[in-house]
């Protein structure tokens, strides 16, 4: 009787658990193997987590970066006009084949000097001053900061387009014949000169990246195809512009601006999407290894 009643709760735990084991509703509640995968609800939360967070970086960064936005306007209007003013002297008397690529290359290098150059740097800066690193202690999905961070440099890059259009029209008396697709390619090669500033931000140490980024304004002011043609480049060096996408940006630029007198392939396109696809695939892989 004693033995019974010991075996039988037993058995009838065991067979719980078999029972258990064995039911369809064991698998019905797995958050841990579901969580974040897609068509769950638990998917669907951590997709509006990542743009809840996204959008919160992006305000605080707007705002962060308000104050220096009219510094900005006021570098990459000198910018600009400097390009402009600055390679009309250099030449002399300008034909307007030349006025043209001046006016149509200082926008390319206004977008491209933001992204390249200021992005890095106040991205060095900010990782000394250790502003970067508290960012990366919120509870945030990585993918948030670059999103935000680019967007907002993107966004901040568009005056230069402006002002160096304005800028080169004023100069020389041009008329652009402009294409209506000018938005999203200047929007394509502001975002790709930013990624690329930014992946240089997060895998070099500060100094260095400040210090590449110096080296970046002589290469493209004096060694890109940008303000000329690329005929008046070296062999080597315009073998080397076929692989970097500075030259590519500067042909949708002025195809954009210029459509009646120049044109763009489509290497040129898949050129620059494909630096803007590995840039923003090595901050992520960055960002995530910091983090």
């Amino acid at each position: 009787m004693s033995a019974a009643a010991v075996t039988g709760p037993r058995s009838e735990r065991g067979s719980d658990v078999t029972a258990g084991s064995g039911s369809p509703e064991r698998g019905t509640d797995r958050p841990g193997r579901d969580a974040g995968r897609p068509g769950t609800g638990a998917g669907r939360r951590d997709r509006g987590a990542g743009i809840a967070s996204a959008r919160f970086l992006l305000v605080w960064q707007l705002r962060r970066q308000a104050e220096f936005l009219p510094l900005m306007i006021v570098v990459q209007t000198a910018l600009a006009v400097s390009t402009v003013l600055g390679y009309g002297i250099l030449i002399g008397d300008v034909q307007p084949e030349a006025a043209l690529f001046l006016a149509t290359g200082a926008p390319t290098i206004t977008l491209i000097t933001v992204g390249l150059v200021m992005t890095p740097q106040l991205m060095a800066q900010a990782r000394t001053e250790g502003s970067a690193d508290w960012l990366r202690t919120l509870p945030v999905p990585r993918a948030a900061f670059l999103v935000a961070d680019l967007t907002v440099w993107t966004l901040l890059a568009l005056p230069g387009l402006v002002l160096g259009a304005l800028a080169g029209a004023w100069r020389y008396d041009i008329a652009y014949s402009v294409q209506p697709w000018i938005v999203p390619v200047a929007l394509l090669i502001s975002l790709t000169a930013a990624a690329i500033g930014y992946a240089f931000a997060v895998l070099l140490p500060p100094v260095v990246a400040q210090l590449l980024t110096q080296l970046l304004v002589f290469l493209l002011l004096l060694f890109s195809p940008v303000s000329f043609p690329a005929e008046n480049l070296p062999e080597w060096l315009r073998s080397v512009h076929t692989v970097l996408p500075i030259e590519p940006m500067a042909n949708l630029m002025r195809a954009g601006l210029a459509g009646n007198d120049f044109t763009a392939s489509g290497q040129d396109l898949l050129t620059v999407l494909a630096w803007c696809t590995a840039a923003v695939v090595a901050a992520i892989l960055a960002l995530r290894r910091r983090g």
